[in-house]
């Protein structure tokens, strides 16, 4: 039997969605290496956006004060946007 396939971290899930994209802009690919990328690309979109979701909870829930949640915009450290659009 073979062994599961430890899940990649965010990190690594996006660096691959990355490389991917790259791969899909320089459009010399065939077409069924083209799907299969756009395809895998759909599917590392999900686990980074499911990834985030489950970030920004625990975020809320360790912010949670005297049984209300007290949000705050996350500031990305780049260019000051918050990281609400994500």
């Amino acid at each position: 039997m073979a062994a599961k396939k430890k899940a990649a971290t965010f990190e690594q899930a996006l660096e691959e969605l990355e490389q991917l994209v790259e791969r899909l802009e320089a459009g010399d690919l065939p077409l069924e290496e083209a799907l299969a990328d756009f395809e895998r690309g759909v599917k590392l979109t999900r686990e980074c956006q499911q990834k985030l979701a489950s970030a920004e909870q625990k975020v809320k829930v360790l912010m949670e004060q005297n049984g209300t949640v007290q949000e705050t915009p996350f500031e990305n450290g780049d260019n000051g946007e918050t990281g609400q659009d994500l």
